[in-house]
């Protein structure tokens, strides 16, 4: 009986050993929990080994520029395909490049086919279809640009530097030949606006051209003539005057005013004396016994005895306003005060035969009562009047494009070193470059008004927005020829292809952004075809200079000068 007791019990122990261990193994094991790939990221970019912000326009990138994408794991090369990963010109047209990869697949290179354009915006783009070896997508889409390099070749044949100034001035005078209005003969206003819309004073800075294109054999004397009748006789007997002053635009047809703005629908005196100071000028050039030539400066002298110069002192105060309307009166009310680019305007006042103004007209409201004196010296340069480091470079031009500034002198100034050291610190300032806009340089530079991406400023060291103005620089010819001339040779031959077209260099540009106005304007083409001519022969300071009016009226201002 105890034996078969100890065997039950032998029996159980082992029956519940072997039941409880299946139910053991009949027991669910747990899930490991599921583990996510590591995000997908861009560390850094790299072009031609040299690191640089990722979504942040790069500059003078090579032509030859390799691009490595570094990555914080290895890439699917399944997923890298032209779709995921591209290099393309503009963000439209993609770029043939080969990838080859790195650091165990973690670093994508993008080596072009062929080599990249000059002067070329590019995208570096990649988005979520590219994925990591572990399938883990693209955390956030990447989309960098660069500019490339400016391209070094020369875009036209090298020429000596005399036929080159010829080419300038025979292709900027195409504006005021070819593009004239068809009917009045005056300058239209720009290339890309209003075709009956032409301007008083950049007309004035043609008709100063005209000598200079005599003179050039781009049109014969007679020729020359003809265009000055047109222009004299729709003055005289079309065009809308106020006071004998002129508008700031006519409609070129039918010489009624276009308004400048809502109360500039009169008149603009400043505007007047850039366009008398050019009648002067032709009066002085055509100088001939012959009927034509007689009438043509008795018809001059009929409008420049017009203008009531002394009447825009608004009640005989000591300065001069610079507009009048026929609806609005004096009620845009801003004085002509000095320093700027009106000086002109005060010595032709003071020059009138028929109507002129005092010296203390002068001294008191364009001077200022020497209020427009500066004295002080930027990058090295004293700027004996104006505001902080000159301001646009228009302002020591526009006036000595006719009055000739060598030697010239009052109380107040010496005008040679005014528009030198003016100019020399704009170069300096460019040169300097202390924003950091891209294409700045010793031979790329100039800040003065002209248009901008989206409108038009008067850019200066004190208003830069990374326009450089062609103007600006050659206009200064006279002024620093070295510098001057180095830029107008990068001008073409370097952006020729960009910037010189039917009418010379186009408005302004911008490397920075790379943008390159279409426009011409009248106001900027002139200039320079004038003062490259007073570069090299002085014709245009020697016509206005010695004019007997005007030195009488630069005398009555207490100027200074070897013509005087």
């Amino acid at each position: 009986m105890q034996v078969l007791k100890r065997n039950y019990l032998l029996f159980y122990f082992i029956a519940t050993t072997v039941s409880f261990g299946c139910g053991k193994k009949s027991q669910t094991a747990p899930t490991p929990p599921v583990v996510p790939p590591p995000t997908f990221v861009l560390n850094s970019l790299e072009i031609n080994k040299i690191s640089v912000p990722i979504g942040t326009t790069s500059y003078s990138i090579p032509a030859n520029a390799v691009v490595k994408l570094y990555f914080n794991a290895a890439v699917d090369k399944n997923s890298v395909t032209t779709a995921s990963i591209t290099l393309s010109e503009n963000g439209i047209t993609n770029v043939a490049s080969a990838f080859s990869y790195e650091k165990n697949d973690s670093v994508v290179v993008i080596s072009p086919n062929t080599g990249l354009k000059g002067l070329t915006r590019y995208f570096i783009t990649a988005n979520s279809s590219l994925q990591s070896a572990q399938k883990s997508k693209l955390g956030s889409d990447l989309n960098s640009p660069f500019i490339t390099q400016i391209d070094s070749t020369d875009k036209f044949t090298q020429i000596s530097d005399s036929a080159l100034l010829d080419l300038v001035q025979k292709q900027t005078f195409k504006y005021f030949w070819d593009f004239a209005h068809p009917i009045s003969g005056l300058a239209r206003e720009r290339n890309n606006g209003n075709n009956e819309t032409v301007t008083t004073g950049g007309s004035g800075f043609g008709i100063m051209s005209i000598p200079v294109a005599i003179n050039r054999n781009f049109i014969t004397r007679a020729q020359g003539l003809a265009r000055m009748q047109t222009i004299v006789a729709f003055l005289k007997d079309k065009a809308a005057k106020f006071h004998g002053a002129f508008p700031h635009w006519l409609n070129g047809t039918d010489g009624t005013t276009i308004p400048f703005s809502t109360k500039d629908d009169g008149a603009d005196l400043v505007e007047t004396s850039y366009l008398m100071a050019g009648l002067l000028t032709a009066r002085q050039y055509f100088n001939g016994a012959d009927l034509a030539e007689t009438n043509l400066r008795a018809d001059i002298n009929t409008m420049w005895n017009a203008v009531e110069w002394s009447w825009f002192r608004q009640s005989n105060q000591n300065v001069l306003y610079w507009h009048w309307s026929p609806k609005y009166n004096w009620e845009m009310n801003q004085k002509i005060e000095g320093w700027n680019e009106c000086l002109i305007t005060y010595i032709l006042a003071a020059s009138g035969n028929t109507d002129s103004i005092p010296a203390i007209v002068y001294q008191n409201g364009f001077a200022r009562n020497a209020a427009m004196i500066n004295g002080n010296s930027y990058y090295g340069f004293t700027l004996p009047l104006g505001n902080a480091n000159g301001g646009p470079l228009f302002m020591s031009q526009y006036s000595f494009l006719g009055i000739n500034p060598n030697g010239l002198k009052d109380q107040y100034a010496n005008y040679q070193t005014q528009v030198v050291n003016h100019t020399k610190i704009n170069y300096s300032y460019c040169v300097a470059n202390p924003r950091g806009n891209y294409g700045y340089s010793n031979l790329c530079w100039g800040l003065t008004a002209s248009d901008i991406p989206n409108g038009y400023t008067a850019s200066d060291p004190n208003n830069d927005v990374s326009v450089i103005a062609p103007t600006a620089a050659i206009s200064s010819l006279p002024f620093t020829p070295a510098e001057s001339m180095n830029a107008m040779k990068f001008f073409y031959y370097k952006l020729g292809d960009k910037i010189f077209k039917d009418y010379g260099f186009v408005d302004a540009f911008s490397l920075q952004n790379l943008w390159y106005a279409s426009s011409a304007l009248a106001i900027d083409q002139g200039p320079q075809i004038i003062m490259i001519e007073n570069y090299r022969t002085q014709l245009v300071w020697n016509l206005l200079s010695s004019t007997p009016e005007v030195k009488r009226g630069m005398k009555r201002l207490g100027f200074t000068a070897p013509y005087l």
